[in-house]
């Protein structure tokens, strides 16, 4: 098989011109680039595996549009942002959430996270729980369910299965940028549930920017924590820590056809939520609802956002 040609460098896909601002802002010990657009309330967005900020750059507009400040990151070892050798835990991933929000002059903000993203959003709701106004999930159930599936659920592991096959060392990356990054546009069509999705677009941007520095081995790095850490003593404590109950708003969002999540695995999230929570399964989509279906996400998300009480999150 010969490598696909690439329709954009990876500097291209990363630092894409559009209406937005691109900026890098320090916290928490590392480098992270942003993509900013709207005055208002934050409302700070993170990706999931296998993408990076452009995930959201449908929605960026809209929520601007809306009267929010839409601030779209590359998480720690993405796109723009430091790639650096350790850090791919949830404990330092909410700081780095919490230390953006803080950088970029806001005390609080609204956190929109997808798959990895979503995790660093129930994850900081309650480490960092001042610096979150709100929580919308995507994607992932609460961590305590997420982690009884993988223990306890058969059937859950076998959907999971592909993270195991991520703790091997250098095949799991080779793999990702093999035939520059073929792979990817295969997760991204194997997991979602949506006819011609991605489309031409959405592949090149997401071949390119698995391609840059060393982003295919960190973005792995979040899935091997996930599972060697189940035994030790830093899984436990995570898991110890996040049965304390989320008491921000809650809006829990699920592909109806993710193919990745049992629905099981996610029912009972709400038990881990002393705030208000809502949960919307989207019909007809998979694991990727805010890319599948832009236009009903955007919809929901302001829909909810609208019921939010103004000024700071309850810190008691």
């Amino acid at each position: 098989m010969t490598d696909p040609e690439l329709a954009v460098t990876p500097e291209e896909a990363i630092w894409a011109t559009g209406p937005w601002e691109h900026r890098d802002v320090a916290a928490n010990g590392a480098r992270f680039h942003t993509v900013q657009m709207g005055e208002g309330p934050m409302v700070l967005l993170m990706h999931g595996f296998p993408e990076y900020w452009w995930a959201w750059h449908r929605l960026l507009p809209r929520l601007a549009d809306a009267g929010y400040r839409a601030v779209a990151m590359d998480l720690r070892g993405y796109g723009g942002s430091d790639h650096t050798p350790h850090g791919y835990d949830p404990h330092t991933l909410s700081a780095d959430a919490a230390g953006v929000v803080r950088s970029l002059g806001e005390s609080h903000a609204v956190m929109v996270g997808h798959g990895w993203g979503a995790m660093v959003a129930w994850a900081a709701a309650v480490m960092r729980l001042s610096a979150v106004r709100a929580i919308a999930p995507v994607a992932m159930p609460h961590p305590v369910r997420l982690r009884r599936g993988m223990v306890s659920d058969g059937e859950q592991r076998k959907r999971s299965r592909y993270t195991f096959g991520y703790q091997w060392p250098f095949a799991p990356e080779r793999a990702l940028t093999r035939h520059n990054g073929a792979r990817v546009v295969e997760i991204l069509r194997d997991w979602s549930a949506t006819p011609g999705w991605p489309d031409p677009t959405a592949a090149a941007m997401y071949r390119s920017a698995i391609q840059f520095s060393s982003t295919a081995h960190c973005a792995l790095e979040y899935h091997r924590w996930a599972i060697r850490s189940i035994p030790r003593p830093d899984g436990r404590r995570f898991q110890q820590r996040m049965a304390f109950p989320v008491r921000q708003p809650v809006l829990h969002v699920l592909g109806a056809e993710d193919d990745t999540l049992l629905p099981r695995t996610s029912d009972g999230s709400e038990d881990y939520v002393r705030g208000p929570y809502t949960r919307v399964d989207l019909p007809g989509v998979g694991h990727f609802p805010h890319e599948e279906a832009p236009d009903t996400f955007a919809d929901v998300l302001l829909e909810w956002l609208a019921t939010l009480p103004a000024g700071a999150p309850r810190v008691r």
